[in-house]
């Protein structure tokens, strides 16, 4: 918890208008629990007329993605009645929000969002402060090629995350696969580390990067640019909240079109190590990513990369332009706090000297 005396000690420490790296946490926070909140509801209709158009058997898993992090679901019997095997006949996206909301109560539709919380906020945190503290270090060192640190900064502060969190993925993907109490998780995470080592924790994470490493750096470098052009073709000198929104949307959907295929076997990937785990059977799935694409093309052939292009734009692009825009509009809130708490301090002594 932040008091008002941290955030005074915090603002006097820099100079005018520029904001703490504890205010840019606060801020992405805030964006990354208002995009969960206005995104998590899209998907779970998505689920819910997915499960009644192609029922998932027993032992099955599925990719449940809210704009912010992915989970990996698993089926567990026919009779389960978890949220995404409620019964009801949808027959299109609006009739599932009404009649979800009418049988089950509105707050079904946030269904799945703890565990979305207590990973992406921390992921987010880290990952927007750091491209922030990056990008302004490297536009001072880059010089004339200043316009190319939002793109290196992007691509830094998008492994150093991806790093952190993926011993937690890791553990969640566990947990998910079957009802496991801590004592048993702990018991399965030791055993992992004595027979396969610390790297064990960071499975994965080699194609994590390949799809999100490429997105970050293509999306802060096309966001930074569109929103320069933006605020020229408007003549604004700061950029507003709809300008944040749009550059924030266009960039998102272009990178999500261009790192789509390393998506599409990240997904695959997580996919079939959740059922492997189900069924209690070796883990040791290929690990390498042109394996899976040689095989996603034997079978659906080069179209195979890019399923699902449609349902990933829709929800990466309202998630990036929420994301980017609350957390510009967070810092232009903590500029303007840190402006009003500079002029007060400015004023202070000639005010105790009339004194």
């Amino acid at each position: 918890m932040i008091t008002d005396k941290g955030l005074e000690m915090s603002s006097s420490s820099v100079p005018k208008g520029n904001i703490t790296p504890v205010q840019q946490m606060i801020a992405s926070c805030s964006g990354a629990i208002i995009t969960s909140l206005f995104v998590t509801p899209l998907d779970v209709v998505k689920i819910r007329l997915q499960a009644q158009r192609n029922p998932f058997p027993k032992g099955k898993c599925f990719v449940y993605c809210n704009g912010l992090m992915d989970h990996i679901c698993v089926c567990e019997n026919g009779n389960s009645k978890a949220w995404y095997k409620a019964p009801g006949r949808f027959s299109g996206t609006l009739d599932a929000f009404i009649k979800i909301i009418h049988m089950e109560g509105i707050r079904s539709l946030w269904s799945g969002l703890p565990p979305t919380l207590v990973m992406a906020v921390p992921a987010t945190v880290i990952y927007f402060t750091c491209y922030d503290q990056l990008c302004a270090v490297l536009k001072l060192r880059m010089g004339d090629r200043s316009d190319y640190a939002p793109l290196l900064a992007g691509a830094i502060a998008r492994v150093g995350s991806a790093t952190v969190i993926s011993p937690l993925e890791l553990i969640r993907t566990k947990m998910q696969s079957g009802k496991q109490s801590y004592q048993e998780l702990s018991a399965v995470i030791r055993s992992a580390l004595h027979n396969e080592g610390w790297r064990s924790l960071w499975r994965g994470w080699g194609p994590t990067l390949l799809r999100d490493v490429p997105f970050s750096a293509m999306y802060w470098f096309n966001y930074e640019k569109g929103k320069a052009w933006l605020c020229q073709y408007y003549n604004s000198t700061d950029p507003t909240f709809a300008i944040t929104f749009t550059a924030g949307a266009l960039s998102g959907s272009f990178a999500s079109i261009v790192t789509l295929p390393f998506d599409v076997v990240k997904t695959k990937r997580q996919v079939e190590l959740g059922e492997l785990q189900t069924m209690k059977l070796s883990t040791q799935v290929s690990s390498s990513t042109y394996y899976v694409m040689k095989r996603i093309v034997a079978e659906n052939g080069a179209s195979g990369l890019f399923a699902g292009f449609l349902p990933r734009l829709i929800k990466v692009a309202p998630a990036c332009a929420i994301m980017i825009s609350t957390y510009e509009f967070g810092k232009d809130f903590f500029r303007s706090y840190n402006q009003k708490k500079h002029m007060v301090t400015q004023l202070q002594p000639s005010t105790d000297l009339n004194h």
